[in-house]
């Protein structure tokens, strides 16, 4: 018998390649696809990761101001911002000092966090002074800071170069408001509610609306703000104000019972409180918060001048005559600047000094006023005759207080 090998062969080779090749060429090509998405894993996650951690703590800032944590949304931009102080990264920077502006105007310890602003802007806008998102964050810090003339300079290069920027529209707006030309500051206003519609915005049209007298406007536009985000404290504050002037009190206590529902130790809202309360001749409430406030806050100048007030009110002289003689002293004490001082305080002093026939302390109270007038340049508003106080200059009048 004759065997044909090679045809056996062939055949037999055929029928084993017509198996096997597909499986092998199956494996090798899932082989090969596990690799490469092996490859493209451990490659997406390794520099990725690197990449978007700045987005990341960017946006874990974001959420943090958008639910009023701004210590949190503070240490979040402070990291991007410190890991690239870069022209890019200006976002950053905008979020960190909008957040410690913000944060400033929570609570009555808090101003120091303005100038820390002002002072991570003008660092950033000596580095990159060409820079329209830096040059419009300094702007606005300048503003805040008081810097009004400076701020308006910064704020126009800013609008020159981008005629649509959210933050320099609005602070040009409150720069308007703050320098009196109130018409030119509101149509500002709405031009940056128009084009952006954001919070400064919306901030910056109330304050406007106030300032011209149209109360019920403004607590509408903050109202708009807040619903943007109604955990910023610094809203409820001007929101309370607002409804003080258009005389819905009910709102104005319901926006810092609202503070006080979030922190409950809040010194500033204690303060208004008292504010209000003695508005509304509420003089029992009026002494509750005022006396919160300075046990809270005993170093604050402006509680023991408001509960030396509600005293004052009552016809309780001893009591006011010691509240206002601590917020004098506090105020010495501490080098209060012109600016914020209270200079009431000296003024109700005397005037109860002079209702109890303390001639003593009332002279050494006028004097002390004559020295702030000549020292801060202040408008006189109290004034005796060369002789001095009539109580002082009768002897037949006590020296002494009651």
């Amino acid at each position: 018998m004759r065997i044909n090998r090679r045809q056996s062969r062939l055949s037999f080779r055929r029928r084993r390649r017509g198996r096997c090749l597909p499986i092998l060429t199956l494996a090798l090509t899932v082989l090969l696809g596990l690799v490469a998405v092996s490859w493209h894993w451990l490659g997406d996650r390794l520099p990725r990761r690197a990449l978007n951690a700045p987005t990341a703590s960017l946006q874990s800032a974001a959420r943090a101001f958008n639910t009023g944590d701004l210590d949190s949304a503070i240490d979040h931009a402070q990291s991007v911002w410190q890991a690239d102080p870069s022209r890019a990264n200006a976002e950053a920077l905008v979020m960190l000092a909008q957040a410690l502006v913000y944060r400033s105007y929570d609570d009555y310890d808090r101003a120091a966090d303005r100038q820390t602003a002002l002072t991570l802007t003008t660092e950033a806008y000596e580095r990159m002074p060409t820079a329209t998102d830096i040059i419009a964050v300094h702007a606005f810090a300048l503003h805040i800071n008081g810097q009004t003339n400076a701020a308006a300079r910064l704020v126009t290069r800013a609008l020159n170069q981008d005629s649509s920027h959210a933050l320099a529209l609005a602070t040009r707006s409150l720069i308007y408001s703050a320098s009196g030309i109130h018409q030119q500051a509101l149509r500002e206003a709405q031009i940056a509610v128009i084009q952006n519609g954001d919070i400064e915005a919306h901030r910056a049209l109330a304050r406007s609306l106030s300032n011209l007298g149209r109360p019920y406007d403004a607590l509408a536009a903050i109202e708009s703000a807040i619903e943007q985000n109604d955990k910023l404290f610094a809203l409820q504050f001007e929101r309370a104000l607002y409804a003080i002037q258009a005389g819905q009190f009910d709102t104005a206590t319901a926006a810092y019972f609202h503070i006080l529902a979030f922190d409950p130790d809040n010194v500033k809202a204690r303060l208004r409180m008292c504010e209000l309360s003695t508005t509304l001749r509420e003089s029992e409430t009026a002494l509750y918060y005022c006396g919160e406030v300075v046990e809270r806050a005993p170093t604050w100048a402006d509680g023991w001048y408001r509960l030396g007030r509600e005293h004052y009110l009552r016809g309780d002289f001893p009591q006011a005559a010691d509240a206002l003689h601590r917020c004098t002293t506090l105020q010495d004490i501490q080098g209060a600047p012109a600016e914020s001082r209270i200079v009431d305080c000296w003024l109700l002093k005397g005037e109860v000094a002079e209702l109890r026939g303390d001639c003593q302390t009332l002279l050494q109270t006028y004097e002390d006023y004559q020295r702030l007038a000549v020292r801060y340049n202040l408008r006189q508003t109290w004034t005796y005759p060369p002789e001095g106080p009539p109580i002082c200059a009768d002897p037949t009048q006590s020296t002494d207080a009651d």
